[in-house]
């Protein structure tokens, strides 16, 4: 018996105090694919998850937090008039080597120049390869970024045009991962620039090995990797588009990870005596935008009325069931500077009316909203949503059409402004005000398309205290700034908040190690299988 009771003893302690282990394959069940491969080009959380696997960054975000600390660069310094940031790199890191690039390839200096320098250079010979550099335009980059120099090959200066509080943590976010100049070049002699965002080459912790479009991509570990080899040693993505059929997967033992349950089958997982939950409440934002390039749209008191129209506590008692909030900011209540004043647009048809009325249409009108494709962290089920909103305004008159496309075609025809109504949302990708009121809101995120902001709206006194924000380094300063832009926004109405979504993420019980990051990563490298 005391033996018995010895082995029990020795097996709960070698659980609760398990020491991670090499090797296993990992497979993650994911909603929808990639669009690219390359970053700079892209803004959905779909293709930054493969990305965060194969690129690093100068400086990246702590392991389930948004405090930055160094990556590629060792060590960086900062100018007294906050215009130069001189970054000192990690020697030794290499690039990876696949089928189709074999060479002996060290990260230095030229690949950091390389990968800015491109976004913002006319001139550079990949400026025009695989199309718009979204992200780089609607945070206004090229009214930050003066020049990218190589002092030498291991040291990068950063000049500014002006000085910008969040500038440092802009460069964790993913259009500022590193690429390989060496590979690019290699490219530019077969004439293959193309593939720079289809085979891809980084510095990051797994290697891709294949990739077949809306199916699977595979993963081999890094095994050089400069911040230690992963545990696993291979990482599979599986695309699956349909919830409940990703959670049917996750309860066969199909896959390990899944994104996106629907909120109605938690409780169900949850239960499951092989499955466990990581929650989180998310920095992020569920909104309709509407088209102001639209003339019906351009009247604030169309913008009002639809605001008033939709049922938004219906919509998240009945769609997010208990995975969300009711919206009234842009910015999410977790976030600093969020404006506790801000009441939102109440339910009320009647004042949808009577706003109808006042702007000329007695009658209502006819207008599409777009429903998302695939599920989000903002929204569990866009089509639900969608007819929750129609059924909504045909109560005050207006007949709107549901839209949709396949995820790629969804974000590119939204940027280029091709819908009236679109639902959308953002998770934060710095932990920064900015990243939401500025990248989503600003005059500068509607210039040029294809553009972040949406909602096309441009408004200057909005746009100056977000940009005003931008300079000050003191957090009370920037907050009152921030709160005042809230309050035009709120008054204006570009968008009508839906919700803030708690993040879920269920998993196999063997899955250890995996945490959920506050910007919407999903990283793998510190994941191990228990058995």
């Amino acid at each position: 018996m005391k033996k018995l009771i010895l082995a029990l003893l020795l097996l709960i302690t070698s659980i609760a105090f398990a020491e991670p282990k090499y090797g296993g394959i990992l497979v993650f069940g994911k909603a929808g694919d990639a669009t690219t491969l390359d970053p700079s080009h892209a803004s959905d959380g779909e293709t930054f998850v493969p990305t965060s696997q194969i690129y690093d960054n100068l400086v990246q975000f702590k392991y389930g937090s948004t405090e930055i600390e160094p990556a590629l660069a060792e060590s960086w310094s900062v100018s007294d008039n906050g215009l130069e940031y001189t970054f000192k790199l990690r020697k030794g890191v290499k690039f990876n080597k696949t089928k189709y690039f074999k060479e002996d390839s060290e990260f230095t200096s030229k690949d950091v120049v390389f990968s800015l320098k491109r976004q913002f250079d006319k001139s550079h010979p990949y400026n025009k390869v695989g199309g718009a550099f979204i992200y780089w335009t609607a945070m206004s980059m090229d009214a930050i970024i003066k020049d990218v120099i190589a002092v030498d090959k291991y040291t990068v200066k950063i000049t500014l045009k002006k000085r910008e509080a969040p500038f440092i943590a802009n460069l964790a976010m993913e259009f500022a991962m590193i690429l390989s100049s060496d590979y690019a070049d290699a490219l530019a002699l077969k004439r293959e620039e193309a593939n720079l965002g289809k085979k891809p080459i980084g510095t990051g912790p797994f290697i891709l090995k294949s990739w077949r479009k809306d199916d699977k991509m595979v993963f081999v570990a890094n095994e050089d990797y400069w911040n230690g080899r992963p545990y696993v040693d291979r990482l599979i993505f599986k695309v699956i588009p349909n919830n409940s059929v990703r959670a049917a997967e996750l309860k066969a033992g199909s896959i390990h990870i899944m994104d996106f349950p629907n909120p109605s089958e938690v409780a169900d997982l949850e239960s499951h005596k092989n499955i466990k939950l990581v929650k989180q409440e998310g920095l992020n934002i569920g909104y309709l935008a509407f088209n102001q390039e639209r003339e019906i749209f351009k009247d604030k008191k169309v913008r009002q009325a639809i605001s008033h129209a939709i049922n938004t506590q219906g919509i998240v008692d009945s769609i997010y069931e208990g995975f969300g909030k009711v919206a009234t900011s842009p910015i999410p209540p977790t976030m600093w500077s969020y404006n506790k004043s801000l009441k939102g647009y109440e339910y009320s048809p009647e004042k949808a009316k009577k706003l109808l009325v006042e702007a000329g249409y007695p009658d209502g009108f006819k207008t599409n909203i777009w429903a998302m494709p695939v599920p989000r962290p903002y929204n569990p089920n866009g089509r639900k949503v969608a007819e929750a909103i129609q059924a909504d305004l045909a109560k005050v008159g207006i007949k709107a059409k549901i839209v949709s496309y396949d995820w790629g075609t969804y974000l590119k025809k939204s940027s280029m402004g091709e819908h009236d109504m679109v639902l959308l949302g953002w998770t934060g990708d710095n932990g920064d005000p900015d990243n939401f009121l500025n990248v989503l809101l600003s005059a500068h995120a509607a210039k040029e398309k294809p553009a972040q902001n949406v909602s096309f709206w441009k408004n200057t006194e909005f746009t100056k205290l977000v940009d005003d924000a931008k300079i000050i380094t003191n957090k009370t300063e920037r907050t009152k700034l921030y709160e005042k832009a809230q309050v035009i926004f709120e008054e204006e109405a570009p968008w009508k908040p839906i919700a803030h979504s708690v993040v879920v993420e269920p998993m196999l019980e063997k899955v250890q190690g995996f945490e959920l990051d506050p910007v919407g990563k999903r990283r793998f490298y510190k994941v191990w299988l228990s058995k």
